[in-house]
This record gives structure tokens, sequence and C-alpha cells, in this order.
């Protein structure tokens, strides 16, 4: 099934399927989860965001829903969220040898990643997973039943104004976390940035028949920018244990290398975030929602003009 909402059908219908449709993969994920947690709760977690994503964008249609909703699968991914992360350390430590071949040549990144090994081990093998993953399939199966509780206008040029309305409530948020990320530099900023792009990466393929501009482009340079808005949360995550009481990565001399390295590669990866962020985030949210809910009536009222003349 498409994750893209079809200007042809009633907007109400498109998204109830489409939220069905995710919700249901999330459930086979998070079943999959059973086996390999690694794959199966990154997956999940995944199309939960989509799931918020499609919510945040039709909000204003259906408030009460969309928000009891969005709040529902937010406590979800919750559930799995220390399990992944625990995966995600362990890729960060393996990207810092990767990017830092010789500085890491002699083994000093290996201790930590031991102890990040046996951490998602413990993780991954205790009885709490496995009652995160029931609970999380049971809140699924509750929220796919609900999905025919959602109701939106479905005139053209009302619906046109609900999908403008999300697709600029996101992009507003983008812009202040961008200023904020440049201002101060702070992680939440940079974490807020990275939700805000996730989110309207998302919006992109939702909209993407109605979308005022050829999106392939944007979209391939918005991923990119998620992809090192990611790698950034996991640098700022990292730094937060290697300050934490009881040196949960191990003693100074050992963690040694690897704070040396978070802080070279957190230096050079808020650089190309900030500059990639102000490409894609510097216009007016306002300016580019009044192009896509033009567009968007017009195309959304296409089908009974159609119809009409038929």
């Amino acid at each position: 099934m498409s994750f893209r909402i079809d200007p042809r059908l009633p907007l109400t219908g498109e998204v109830r399927r489409i939220l069905a449709d995710e919700i249901g993969k999330a459930i086979g994920h998070l079943e999959a989860a059973r086996e390999k947690p690694e794959q199966g709760l990154h997956k999940c977690r995944k199309r939960l965001k989509s799931v918020r994503a499609l919510l945040r964008l039709v909000r204003s249609g259906d408030e009460p829903f969309c928000q009891t909703e969005n709040e529902c699968y937010k406590q979800v991914s919750a559930l799995l969220a220390g399990p992944r992360e625990a995966t995600a350390l362990i890729e960060t430590v393996d990207r810092l040898a990767d990017a830092f071949p010789e500085q890491s040549a002699g083994g000093g990144l290996d201790a930590v990643r031991e102890r990040l090994v046996l951490r998602q081990h413990e993780l991954h093998a205790g009885p709490g997973l496995d009652a995160a993953i029931s609970a999380a399939i049971a809140a699924c199966h509750e929220g796919l039943e609900r999905t025919d509780r959602l109701a939106l206008p479905d005139q053209p040029e009302q619906a046109a104004d609900i999908l403008a309305e999300g697709a600029r409530a996101t992009l507003r948020r983008a812009k202040k976390a961008l200023d904020k990320a440049d201002a101060r530099g702070e992680a939440d900023d940079f974490h807020d940035l990275r939700k805000a792009a996730k989110t309207h990466s998302m919006h992109l393929s939702l909209l993407g028949r109605l979308w005022p501009t050829p999106i392939k482009a944007r979209r391939k340079a918005v991923d990119r920018l998620g992809e090192l808005l990611g790698e950034l949360h996991d640098v700022f995550v990292m730094r937060a244990l290697l300050d934490a009481e009881g040196e949960p990565l191990g003693p100074a001399d050992e963690t040694k290398l690897l704070r040396k390295l978070l802080k070279r590669s957190e230096k050079s990866l808020t650089k190309a975030c900030l500059a990639d962020a102000a490409e894609l985030f510097g216009d007016s949210p306002k300016r580019s929602a009044k192009r896509l809910a033009r567009k968007a009536r017009g195309d959304l009222a296409a089908p009974q003009e159609e119809a009409k003349a038929a």
C-alpha cells in the first residue's frame, strides 16, 4: 500500500487507509523483534514515526482524535526506546572507528564497545523487553481499531487547508529549532530540529502528488540531514553517558579516546547540520504553505470537476 495521499479520493478514507497500513506493519515488526530485536525495534519505531507524522499533518481537521492518537504512539515508542538506543550506541562507536581509522587502530575503543554490547545483550535478553513488546502490540491493536473514528472534512478546499496547515506547522517548528540550534547549539535544539526534519520528510512522501514543486531533490536533502542529525544525536547521548555518575562506559583511562573522537565528530556534524538545515528551512513556512494550499485545492478539486463533466 502506498504511503501517499491520493488526491482523487476522499481525504478521510486515505488517511484511515495509511494509518491502518502503517500500524499493521508496526505490529509485524514488533512480532519479528521477539527473535531479532535490533532490526524489529528499529523498523517498528520508523513506522510509528510515520503514523505520528501523518497525524500531525491532518491534526487541524480532527484535533481530538489526532492529539490522543499521537500521544498513544509516543508512549508506545517510548516503551522501545531503551533497547533501540543500546544498538544505536554500538553503531556510533563503529562509525567513529570508520571515521578515524588511524586514531582507533590501537584498540582504544574496544573496551567501551564491549561494555555497550554487554549492555545491549542485557536489555534484549531480559524479560523487560518481551513485556514491552507485548504492551506495544496490544496498544497498536487498540489503535488499529480506533482508526475508523477519524473524521476529516473531505471538501477539496477544506482538505487542502488542513494539509497546508499541517505542513506549515512542521516547517515552522523546523525553522524555530534551526534558529535556536544556530544561536545556542544545545543538544535539545538539534533534537527538535531532527524530529522536525524527519516529520517533514514523511510529509513530502504523503504529499508527493500535491507538493507545489518537484520533491525528489528536496526529499534526498532532507533525508541526508535527518541522517546527520541522527548521528549527532547519538554523539550527544554518548557524551552524556560519559559524564554520568558511576562511569557507565568505563573509567577515564578507557574512555579517553572516545571522548576525544566524540568531540571532533560533534564539531563537524554540527557545522554540516546547520548548513544543510539553513538551505532547507530558511524560507518562510507561511509562504511555502500558501503555495501548497493553492496547488492542493486545484488537485483535490479536479476529480470532482471531471465527475461533474462526465
